[in-house]
């Protein structure tokens, strides 16, 4: 069973879908539930996490304990594990990182956050760095309009840690923004290629009168891929002033939410 303080933290996020307040407002959190190793009883603990492409790190820091975290020991046990980040729920299989890898991505998340160096200095042992990898991520459960509206929120709060986190960066982009950026970047040319190819020709053929509504979406659709190149073009850059960064991503900000906002007023209620 979580402790108190966990639980308060689990609630809290589950209740605002992922939103947490106080000492963790605007921070990377998920909720990782494994099975006991001993028990074979659900264990669900809220983490810190990194985006890495196709799959996300989180590290057994334990707050600077000199011991190995209860979710770690079960996930050794048990790989196979629950995610959850307040829009999405999914099963994971949790690889723990070694050699080359685990010290490259360590030094990387350290950058980015000096605490992860504090709390394995205060530890006492080498922190396990772990990659947990989907492997059943499908569409979000509910009516139509309500799983896209829950994907274009995750888009949302993704762009608005972006950022947080370009705003408050040091002189110089860390790769763990970096990153950051081209996952995210990666998940709306995703989400809009498989809006282009299925979704629009589904509610196209079904109703006509939507094709004023479809041609705008995709000339959208169009902006937003060029806005994602520059970007990208940007992010290749040896040498990135984070408020260069932040300059580009307020601009694809304000280009997606506008166009966000519009997909769903018109094709929300249709779709469910």
């Amino acid at each position: 069973m979580p402790n108190d303080f966990n639980q308060q933290i689990i609630d809290e996020f589950r209740a605002n879908r992922g939103q947490v307040g106080g000492p963790f407002d605007g921070a990377r959190l998920l909720l990782l539930t494994t099975v006991g190793a001993r028990t074979g009883t659900p264990h669900t603990t809220p983490l810190g996490c990194l985006p890495d492409g196709d799959r996300v790190l989180v590290i057994a820091s334990a707050g600077g304990s000199p011991r190995h975290p209860a979710w770690y020991h079960n996930l050794l046990a048990h790989p196979q594990v629950t995610v959850e980040t307040g829009l999405f729920t999914y099963q994971a299989k949790a690889v723990v990182l070694e050699g080359e890898e685990r010290e490259r991505l360590f030094a990387r998340a350290v950058e980015a956050d000096p605490g992860w160096g504090a709390y394995q200095d205060s530890s006492g042992r080498t922190l396990p760095v772990v990659a947990l990898l989907p492997t059943d991520f499908g569409p979000p459960t509910g009516s139509l309009g309500e799983a896209l509206v829950r994907m274009h929120d995750g888009f949302r709060r993704e762009l608005a840690l972006i950022r947080r986190e370009a705003a408050t960066s040091g002189p110089r982009l860390t790769a763990q923004l970096r990153v950051t950026c081209l996952t995210m970047c990666h998940g709306l040319e995703v989400h809009h290629s498989r809006e282009d190819g299925f979704m629009f020709p589904t509610l196209e053929q079904r109703y006509p009168e939507l094709a004023p509504v479809m041609a705008r979406l995709r000339a959208e659709h169009e902006v937003v891929a060029r806005l994602l190149r520059e970007l990208q073009t940007l992010l290749a850059a040896e040498d990135v002033a984070p408020e260069a960064l932040l300059g580009e991503v307020e601009r694809l900000t304000r280009e997606l939410e506008a166009h966000l906002d519009y997909e769903e007023e018109q094709l929300v209620a249709l779709l469910n």
